[in-house]
């Protein structure tokens, strides 16, 4: 586990964990190259996030690039001559990456993406896959798919077009430019755009608040959204009903109320 002071190390270095007042700080680390996703930092991510997921003590991740160069700029181009050559080996890098997406996917605590600089690519399709995005003034956003003649993978494009809608997501999509921070607040990429100085206080701020709040009620919100998202056919109600239960079962329920009545902070313990 994880201590609460100091940097964990995964992925050669490229991938670097923290946490502080309840929140897990995980940094992508390969400022030399714009913080660009290799296959190796995809398992260091997924060892990252299963620690996460059983630690208690974090209520909440914040996702960031080392530099201010970039959030992530997108995969490691450097690779595409080896690992991504083909289809078939295109194949291959999915089947070794699947490891930190798949845990990414299915983590169940809040993600909050910190953004300054370069989100592009596969970069932007990591922040899309996380709860809420903050990003600085100086950020830019894009897909250069149709620049590289690959097909952007269908489940971001699913989240893209959640976020911004099919007019956006085709704009986006077609023309491979990149767009400023101001402009992905405005069509719903982003949450928020905040001033350069502001963007640490602000993560920060939001996510020790989820930190607070009740953790069982939190992952409630988070599942039900998910699967809320998905097509009806699809969606897993009786997970849904079996959280809620656990919400109103759970000894959090009884010390929020109690709380509320004695007009004091609830300290919530997760069960």
């Amino acid at each position: 586990m994880l201590e609460s002071t100091g940097t964990t190390s995964f992925a050669s270095g490229r991938i670097l964990a923290s946490k502080e007042d309840g929140v897990g700080i995980i940094t992508f680390n390969q400022p030399e190259k714009r913080n660009a996703m290799s296959m190796e930092m995809w398992g260091g991510l997924a060892e990252v996030l299963g620690e996460f997921e059983t630690d208690s003590s974090v209520c909440c991740v914040v996702m960031q690039g080392a530099g201010d160069k970039a959030f992530v700029s997108g995969a490691d181009i450097s690779q595409f001559a080896k690992n991504r050559s083909n289809a078939d080996a295109q194949h291959e890098y999915d089947r070794i990456t699947s490891v930190g997406r798949d845990k990414f996917n299915t983590f169940s605590k809040p993600v909050i993406a910190k953004i300054r600089g370069f989100c592009l690519g596969g970069g932007l399709a990591i922040a899309m896959a996380t709860d809420l995005r903050i990003a600085s003034t100086d950020s830019q956003f894009g897909i250069p798919a149709a620049r590289l003649s690959v097909a952007y993978a269908s489940d971001s494009i699913r989240k893209l077009i959640d976020l911004v809608g099919p007019a956006h997501a085709r704009m986006i999509l077609y023309t491979a430019r990149r767009i400023d921070a101001k402009e992905a607040e405005r069509i719903g990429l982003i949450n928020q755009c905040v001033a350069i100085e502001d963007l640490d206080s602000t993560v920060m701020e939001i996510a020790r608040t989820i930190a607070e709040n009740a953790p069982l009620s939190i992952k409630a919100s988070k599942l039900t959204i998910n699967e809320m998202l998905k097509d009806e056919s699809k969606r897993n109600m009786a997970v849904v009903k079996e959280m809620g239960e656990i919400c109103f079962n759970s000894a959090d329920y009884k010390e929020g109320r109690t709380a509320f009545m004695e007009k004091r902070r609830p300290v919530f313990v997760g069960r």
